[in-house]
């Protein structure tokens, strides 16, 4: 939310915020600021957040804090995630396999998993000692997820394991990672076949590619894995066989709403630190702030961020409610990171060439912005989801 003045927003002006949340916020602001800031640039220089940042977010109860009592958690609210989220997108954009790992992966495991399945790993997703990821993306599949290749086979109490995922955040680190594959290559329609399994990083046949190297995300490691003939325990099947498809359907709506409340917060984040360099910086004898170019242009920004604002708590709010808004949020997610990358644009012209450097924020949210409009799937893809939703 765009602040007007240097107080902080009423509680009323975010429509699910109660004090407990401020509360929540205002004690991990805190956190952040004396674990995460002061470190944030050597772990983008390092390629990894550490696990020990991992445990402390754990110890200090602010991982997965709607996860039910009896594993552990709070049975919170939404509203909970939306702040770990944003708070942390606020330090940067690299910290968001936090937010993939509490509010993404840990989700299918409270909705679908078993009982031994809940019991064994959500206790250790809120300690920060399990760090998960999810690994839908293939080298030759990405947005349709039905065309996805990596198999696995039936083989007494196991499933035999086959195939490679690749641009797999926390997929460097993660101790669990939760795949997609073909139980029934030869399904008709081929989602059919698709089922959801969990694989423990310790499992014979799998492993670690390369750590990836991204145009932005620094700190957030993102690898390659490989399947070859892995033993995976049938005990590890998420759901039912054949319904994975379903599933990723059913949790897609959540993540495109972190997806678009990261992007939004980013978006903010940036109008924020040039609004202080143009108030600071001078040409021709007067501050870059008093030229009409740049007025109008701080303006237009400030209007399309509080758009952004305005329709992303909405969708919060709605799917607190347990509302189906598959339509308002794919339109979300597409227009706010298309919004934010043209913020970055415009936010580092104002910078000038002091906005090319490394050490200006703004250079790193140019960077990281790219690929909001890639993942949780493509923009491209999400408007086909509004068009076939409208009847086209």
């Amino acid at each position: 939310m765009i602040n007007t003045s240097k107080k902080e927003p009423l509680v009323g002006q975010r429509p699910f915020f109660t004090e407990e949340h401020l509360l929540f916020r205002d004690s991990l602001r805190k956190f952040l600021e004396k674990e995460a800031v002061p470190f944030y640039e050597e772990w983008e220089k390092n390629r990894l957040i550490p696990i020990s940042f991992w445990e402390k977010l754990g110890q200090n109860g602010y991982l997965g804090s709607w996860i039910d009592e009896q594993y552990g958690g709070l049975g919170a609210d939404f509203g909970f995630s939306v702040i770990l989220a944003e708070e942390l997108e606020r330090v940067g954009s690299g910290l968001m396999g936090i937010p993939l790992h509490t509010d993404i992966v840990a989700p299918y495991i409270a909705s679908f998993g078993t009982e031994t399945q809940k019991s064994r790993y959500l206790p250790q997703f809120l300690t920060g000692e399990m760090i998960s990821a999810i690994a839908m993306t293939e080298p030759g599949a990405g947005s349709d997820l039905s065309g996805i290749q990596t198999t696995a086979v039936k083989s007494g109490d196991y499933y035999i394991v086959n195939g490679a995922k690749t641009f797999i955040t926390n997929g460097i680190q993660a101790d669990l990672i939760l795949i997609a594959c073909k139980t029934d290559p030869h399904a008709v329609p081929a989602h059919k076949g698709v089922s959801l399994l969990l694989v423990e990083a310790d499992t014979i046949g799998f492993s670690r590619g390369r750590k990836l190297e991204k145009v932005g995300h620094h700190s957030s490691d993102t690898a390659e894995l490989f399947f070859d003939s892995a033993k995976v325990p049938r005990e590890n099947l998420i759901g039912e066989e054949g319904n994975g498809f379903i599933y990723m359907m059913q949790k897609l709506q959540q993540e495109r709403i972190i997806s678009a409340l990261n992007a939004q917060t980013a978006a903010e984040d940036m109008l924020e630190l040039t609004i202080n360099y143009v108030k600071q910086r001078e040409a021709f004898g007067k501050a870059i702030s008093q030229f009409q170019n740049t007025q109008f242009t701080i303006a237009e920004l400030a209007t399309e961020i509080q758009l952004g604002r305005t329709f992303v708590d909405d969708l919060v709010v709605k799917h607190m409610q347990g509302l189906d808004v598959v339509t308002e949020v794919s339109m979300a997610k597409w227009w706010v990171t298309d919004m934010a990358k043209r913020c970055a644009g415009k936010c580092m012209q104002l910078h000038g060439g002091y906005g090319y450097m490394e050490e200006y924020k703004i250079a790193r949210r140019y960077r990281d912005i790219a690929v909001t409009s890639i993942f949780a799937g493509t923009n491209e893809i999400m408007k086909k989801i509004i068009s076939k939703n409208l009847g086209i």
